[in-house]
């Protein structure tokens, strides 16, 4: 069964190739989903999957990619979000 979460992930994580590695990471996992910077540093991820799907994403967002310094990841349960694929939202 398919669930969607939103994962927000605060620290030193722009400009740390956050996002892309959260695409890349997404897609070997098979998530479809978007992950975007926030106005405030940090970085929102939302993503479609299932619950062993979406716990291996959230468990990889409290590392991140090598250059980045987790703080906190907070993750919320959301409806079903249909996604055709995983992508980088810019502004």
């Amino acid at each position: 069964m398919l669930q969607t979460i939103s994962i927000t992930v605060s620290g030193k994580v722009q400009g740390v190739f956050y996002r892309q590695s959260t695409k890349e990471k997404a897609l070997e996992l098979g998530l479809t989903g978007e992950v975007r910077n926030l106005s405030n540093g940090n970085v929102q991820i939302i993503a479609t999957g299932t619950s062993e799907q979406l716990n291996a994403l959230a468990a990889w967002c409290k590392k991140g990619p090598p250059r980045a310094v987790v703080t906190g990841v907070e993750v919320a349960e959301l409806d079903v979000i249909s996604f055709d694929r995983f992508s980088i939202v810019r502004f």
